[in-house]
């Protein structure tokens, strides 16, 4: 068995340590003698690039914030100017129906917190009681003109109509702005970053 040569004792380059005598390393295996066959590339970090120094006290702001501070931009953010060219109808009608749904919900809110309000004043009594002596020549059902489940039912209707009629107005919008971008082209926006 030869010995082993100068080239043998030294350790491949990745396993070499600083500040210790690297020829007492142990001698890398051949799974790790295939690392020092492809090429290394080597990534170093970004150089700080510190912000000028202010005029009236002559430190930087890097020093005040112990030399850790952001760099500041030097360019302009940047803009793009885009064009909205279609909306997708299946996508805008999908909206539209979470945001009627929403906007049903909010009205029955709204007739719920008006009829209380109403009914605290005590608005429905005398509507109630007009009718009454309006009707007392004729059969009485007992029944009265304005209760709070002909009022939310009514409501319910209106917000269900409405509803849907929102919905297939945004969702004919949506045609109606690509055909006519097609013709003239979309609205026209400007993104810009950040300060």
């Amino acid at each position: 068995m030869p010995a082993p040569g100068p080239a043998a004792a030294q350790p491949p380059p990745w396993r070499r340590m600083p500040g210790h005598d690297n020829r007492e390393a142990p001698v890398a295996s051949s799974a790790d003698n295939l690392l020092d066959e492809g090429p290394t590339a080597f990534l170093e970090a970004p150089g700080f690039i510190p912000p000028p120094a202010r005029e009236s006290g002559g430190t930087s702001a890097a020093s005040e914030t112990g030399g850790w501070a952001r760099a500041t931009r030097t360019r302009p953010p940047r803009q793009a100017a885009l064009q909205l060219r279609r909306l997708d109808p299946w996508s805008v009608l999908k909206l539209a129906l979470v945001l009627a749904v929403v906007l049903f919900f909010i009205w029955l809110v709204a007739v719920g917190v008006l009829y209380g309000v109403l009914d605290g004043m005590g608005v429905w009594d005398r509507l109630n009681g007009t009718y009454a002596d309006l009707v007392s020549g004729e059969a009485q059902t007992g029944s009265t003109l304005i209760s709070a489940g002909r009022v939310f039912g009514l409501a319910a209707v209106i917000g269900a109509i409405n509803s849907l009629l929102f919905a297939v107005a945004v969702t004919v919008g949506a045609f109606v702005y690509n055909v006519s971008a097609d013709l003239v082209g979309g609205i026209e926006v400007t993104l810009s970053e950040r300060d």
